[in-house]
């Protein structure tokens, strides 16, 4: 084979090695999106099925609005929602959108009980390496976002821990779990 067949059989081997990886990884950002949405979905049914509560998913990322809105008027209480799930051991939320959170909250003052919600589903597969998983224990986390915080991307780990992410530095931060109107998975005693 001359020189010349060979770089071009190399070339065509490259841009379909590209075409993949381009095709994996949107498959992959179409997965976690797909995921994030389940776990909206399932936290509004999960509200909707008590009795006294309300919950809407309040549309896209780019709208600048929070995950789910919870109402529950007799009891003067709102949350504002920002839902996080996957198959890693830490979850991340970025600053922004626990702000994003903040500022709908104080939106509706005329309700006294206000909060920001920050919910986390570890699923009960813990992804390895890329395709591979192992088995572990589903677990929530419903986390009251602490107003006195100065706000900073964060991340919750699998274990429940909150740290306050900082210039590549973590540093534990202490938010109340919030008792949820409904039943949820939470870690059991290890």
């Amino acid at each position: 084979m001359s020189m010349r067949k060979k770089v071009a059989a190399l070339t065509i081997i490259k841009q379909k090695t590209k075409k993949e990886k381009s095709k994996n990884n949107q498959n992959a950002a179409r997965t976690r999106r797909q995921r994030g949405y389940q776990w909206e979905d399932a936290i509004v049914k999960r509200f909707n099925n008590t009795e006294k509560w309300k919950a809407f998913r309040l549309g896209s990322p780019s709208i600048a609005l929070p995950d789910v809105l919870a109402v529950n008027t007799e009891a003067s209480a709102i949350f504002t929602i920002e839902a996080k799930s996957g198959t890693s051991t830490s979850l991340p939320v970025p600053g922004d959108q626990i702000e994003r959170c903040l500022s709908w909250i104080k939106t509706f003052d005329i309700y006294e009980k206000r909060n920001v919600l920050l919910a986390f589903k570890f699923l009960s597969k813990k992804r390895i390496d890329v395709g591979k998983y192992e088995n572990r224990e589903l677990r929530e986390f419903f986390k009251i976002w602490d107003e006195s915080i100065e706000i900073t991307d964060c991340v919750c780990t699998y274990e429940g821990k909150f740290f306050a992410k900082t210039n590549g530095k973590r540093k534990e931060l202490f938010l109340k779990e919030c008792p949820m109107p409904f039943k949820t998975k939470q870690r059991t005693n290890a």
